[in-house]
C-alpha cells in the first residue's frame, strides 16, 4: 500500500528563534513535513503556490503585512485552514487574533514556551493536534457579507407562549464570529441573560470577552461561582471550567471531568437548563467539530425549550449542530447571519403574549 502522505505544514513567523521552535516541534512527528517558512505575510502569500501547505500556522505582529491581512489575503485566493498563533498577554495581538477567525481564520493557540520550560511539551502537543485537526476543515472562499435578512414572523405556537428567561449558546471552531454576529444583534434590554460555552484554547477568554465587547451593546463578563444571571449580561464559561446553572438559578463553575475531551464542554451547561429551566429556556447549537451538546440540546427540546442548531451552509464544521439536527435534537435550522433577529421576533412574540395575557 502506498504510504500516507505527510501533512505541509507552512510557518509564517517574523522571529527567527519562534520560527526554528515551531520547526522543531512539527519535526518530531512523522506525519508533517514543514513546506516552507516566511517571515512576514507578504513573503506567505508569494511562497503558497510552491510549498502548497495543507495548513499554515499564522503569526499576527508581522512587518510588511501582518498576520490579519494575511489571512484575509489567502482566504479570498488560496483557501487554506489558517491556525493563528500569538502571545496571549498581548491585548492589540489577540483582538486581531478574532478580527482574523472573522474573515477565515479557524483556531488561535498560545505561542509556545521554550524548550526548557515545564509546559513545553504540552503545548507542542496541543498545537501538532490541532494543525491535523484543522487541516481536515474544508476552508471555502470568503464570500461577500450576506444581507442581515430577517427570518420572518416567529409562529403564534407554543414557543411564544412562555416567558424566555434565558439562553443558553455553545459553539467550537468557527464559532467566536458567529457568536458575535449574533450579540451584536441584540439591543441592550434584551430581556434574557446569555450563556456561553466556546471551545477555545487556554489564555484566550479574556481577549475574547474583550473581543465581544466591542461588538455588542450586552455587558460581556466572564462567569463567576455563586452569581445568578442578570438581563442585559452574556456569561463566558472561563478556562478549564464546566459552567452550569444549579436548581437555585445561580451559576455554578465545576472541575468535573471533561466531556468530549474538553473542559468547558457545551453538554453540562444544556443539561443543566433543561433541568432548571425546561421550556423557559432557548438553546442554540453552532459550528464546531465533534458531538459536543446535541444530545443535551435533544434533552432541552424534549423539556420543552426552543432548540436551533446553525446550517451546514454557513458552518465551518457542521459536526456539533449536523449531529443535533440528525438526532433531531433541532427544532429549528438557521443561517448564522438570522439567529440573531430570529431571536429577537421570539422575544418580540413572548412580550406580546406577555401583556395580552397580564
Amino acid at each position: 500500500m502506498p504510504s500516507k502522505k505527510p501533512l505541509r505544514v507552512m510557518i509564517v513567523e517574523d522571529s527567527a528563534v519562534v520560527q526554528q521552535l515551531l520547526f522543531r516541534i512539527f519535526s518530531t512527528d512523522p506525519d508533517i513535513y514543514v513546506a516552507g517558512m516566511a517571515g512576514d505575510g507578504m513573503e506567505a502569500i508569494e511562497m503558497i503556490p510552491r510549498a502548497k501547505p495543507d495548513v499554515i500556522t499564522m503569526d499576527i505582529h508581522m512587518p510588511r503585512l501582518d498576520g490579519l491581512e494575511a489571512t484575509r489575503r489567502i482566504m479570498e485566493n488560496y483557501p487554506i485552514p489558517v491556525v493563528i498563533i500569538t502571545a496571549s498577554k498581548n491585548a492589540r495581538d489577540v483582538n486581531n487574533s478574532f478580527k482574523a477567525l472573522s474573515v477565515g481564520a479557524l483556531a488561535i493557540l498560545e505561542k509556545p514556551p521554550g524548550v526548557g520550560h515545564p509546559d513545553f511539551n504540552k503545548f507542542a502537543a496541543q498545537l501538532i493536534k490541532t494543525v491535523k485537526i484543522m487541516s481536515e476543515v474544508k476552508v471555502v472562499r470568503r464570500k461577500m457579507k450576506r444581507p442581515q435578512a430577517s427570518p420572518g414572523a416567529v409562529k403564534q405556537d407554543r414557543r411564544s407562549e412562555r416567558k424566555v428567561d434565558i439562553v443558553g449558546i455553545g459553539a467550537s471552531t468557527g464559532g467566536p464570529p458567529v457568536i458575535k454576529q449574533i450579540l451584536s444583534a441584540l439591543p441592550p434590554d434584551f430581556p434574557a441573560p446569555i450563556v456561553i460555552v466556546q471551545h477555545m484554547a487556554q489564555g484566550f477568554i479574556e481577549g475574547f470577552r474583550d473581543w465581544l465587547s466591542d461588538h455588542t451593546s450586552l455587558k460581556v463578563v466572564l462567569a463567576e461561582d455563586g452569581v445568578y444571571p442578570r438581563q442585559g449580561y452574556c456569561y463566558l464559561a472561563p478556562d478549564d471550567h464546566h459552567m452550569v446553572i444549579d436548581r437555585s438559578g445561580r451559576i455554578a463553575l465545576t472541575s468535573e471531568p471533561p466531556e468530549h475531551n474538553i473542559r468547558p464542554a457545551v453538554s453540562p451547561l444544556f443539561r443543566s437548563l433543561a433541568m432548571v429551566y425546561g421550556q423557559r429556556a432557548i438553546g442554540i447549537l453552532l459550528t464546531g467539530m465533534g458531538r459536543d451538546g446535541a444530545e443535551a440540546l435533544k434533552l432541552l427540546k424534549e423539556k420543552g425549550a426552543l432548540t436551533i442548531a446553525q446550517d451546514k451552509t454557513t458552518s465551518v464544521v457542521h459536526g456539533m449542530p449536523g449531529e443535533a439536527i440528525r438526532i433531531n435534537a433541532a427544532e429549528v435550522v438557521l443561517p448564522d447571519y438570522q439567529i440573531g433577529p430570529y431571536l429577537l421576533d421570539v422575544i418580540k412574540n413572548t412580550r406580546k403574549y406577555s401583556h395580552l395575557s397580564g
